[in-house]
């Protein structure tokens, strides 16, 4: 008996996509086989398109097998995103020509003990995305030789500053195009890395670059944030200004995965207290997850915030840095972006000062108003969605140095409108699952 099973994915520029989850149906055999059928209405081709497929009923898979019609293997990648033991997600990409349809083949297999099963179908695919966290070694004196590396770090409220903690100062996250830190203290700030060639490069750099890795082509820091928004911050709203992520019971960050297709950090806030006009805390806490989801090929990042409860009327606030000087770009219909130029240290003599491009997009449903420029932030304030207590937003960014991006404002505002165009615009995919 065939069954089909209908989903949307919103879909951006240059291939970037975010995709619903497709629930399979529970198999009792060792393989489950299906196809999934992927069309692309629009008249422009995409790359790097995410199809990401639930194992809620099917959590005993621990390999796929992933093909295009022509036979062709596709990348993907089979992660346990709660961390029980059991995998949750199954993810790949897929080009999709204009105004076409591609149909993938998905074996699923659930292989325990048995090294010659799993190297029959195990297949080997370049990482296209990495994570870090790493704690400061005092026995190490290079700035991107320390090594002692985590996947998760709490602080509790008695920790104090937890800025210098980790190496980078929180967990940083990269593909090809772009990478970020979130800092671990209550600004919870992305800063961000600017690559002049594609590639993977936080291993080697740990966000401070020397001067050889410099002279061989690799990237640096290029923007300074402070206590701005940075990029995409989320922060706390009491009714006129922004503020922090403190008042908190614990802060928690953790990389949940990272591979050939995507990787997931998330930042997790428990107790937290919203700070009232008068400066006190709120009685009632909240406890809040932010998700950042990086795919391979992608300059944007998704932003998902859950909470253990409704929000209610509980309002946030988030935006991007008045970068020093930086025209400003503004739909005010949720899209938000600026072209600037500043020094990204206070040391002028060893650094230069760096071009970016920065982007936001938040969705109707999460979106309260815009605020007014100022010299910090162009912001906005925003809410839950009220149907599923979340909130979603996406962020997005250049540098100036790429030899593979933006070299204008009038060039990066363009593709502002495209991103959110197509942001909104759904692709539809049928998968039919065959019992």
């Amino acid at each position: 008996m065939k069954k089909t099973f209908l989903l949307f994915l919103m879909l951006s520029v240059a291939g970037i996509a975010y995709a619903q989850t497709c629930t399979l149906e529970a198999c009792q055999h060792g393989c489950k086989s299906f196809s999934v059928e992927v069309t692309n209405p629009m008249q422009q081709g995409l790359k790097n398109v995410p199809v990401v497929i639930s194992l809620d009923k099917y959590p005993a898979t621990t390999h796929a097998i992933v093909s295009n019609q022509e036979g062709k293997a596709i990348a993907s990648q089979i992660d346990d995103l709660d961390k029980d033991g059991r995998n949750d997600e199954l993810c790949f990409l897929v080009d999709m020509p204009a105004l076409s349809t591609e149909n993938i083949n998905v074996s699923l297999y659930n292989i325990i003990r048995c090294d010659s099963c799993c190297e029959k179908i195990h297949q080997r695919f370049p990482n296209r995305t990495y994570a870090e966290m790493v704690l400061r070694n005092p026995k190490v004196k290079e700035k991107n030789k320390h090594d002692i590396y985590l996947t998760e770090l709490t602080a509790d409220r008695s920790a104090g500053d937890t800025y210098t903690v980790q190496h980078h100062h929180g967990v940083a996250f990269e593909n090809e195009l772009i990478a970020l830190r979130i800092y671990f203290d209550k600004r919870q700030t992305l800063d961000l890395y600017g690559k002049f060639h594609q590639g993977l490069e936080l291993k080697e750099t740990q966000f401070y670059t020397s001067a050889e890795q410099k002279q061989q082509g690799y990237g640096d820091d290029v923007l300074w944030v402070g206590n701005t928004f940075g990029l995409g911050a989320l922060r706390g709203w009491d009714g006129e200004k922004p503020t922090m992520i403190e008042h908190i019971d614990t802060r928690t960050q953790r990389i949940l995965t990272q591979g050939p297709v995507r990787t997931i950090v998330e930042m997790e806030d428990r107790g937290w207290r919203q700070t009232m006009k008068d400066g006190s805390s709120a009685d009632t806490p909240l406890n809040m997850t932010l998700r950042y989801t990086l795919y391979a090929g992608h300059r944007d990042i998704e932003v998902s915030v859950r909470f253990n409860k409704p929000a209610g009327k509980e309002l946030f606030s988030t935006g991007i840095i008045n970068v020093k000087g930086s025209q400003e770009f503004n739909d005010h219909l949720g899209l938000r972006g600026c072209w600037g130029t500043d020094w990204p240290a206070s040391d002028t003599l060893n650094w230069k000062r760096e071009t970016v491009g920065l982007g936001i997009f938040v969705p109707e449903n999460c979106l309260v108003r815009e605020l007014e420029a100022n010299k910090d932030n162009y912001g906005f304030v925003v809410k839950t969605n009220q149907e599923d207590n979340t909130l979603h937003y996406y962020l997005t960014y250049t540098s100036a140095n790429e030899d593979f991006g933006f070299k204008n404002s009038k060039a990066w505002f363009s593709w502002l409108r495209q991103w959110k165009a197509i942001l909104c615009a759904p692709v539809k995919v049928r998968i039919k699952c065959e019992d």
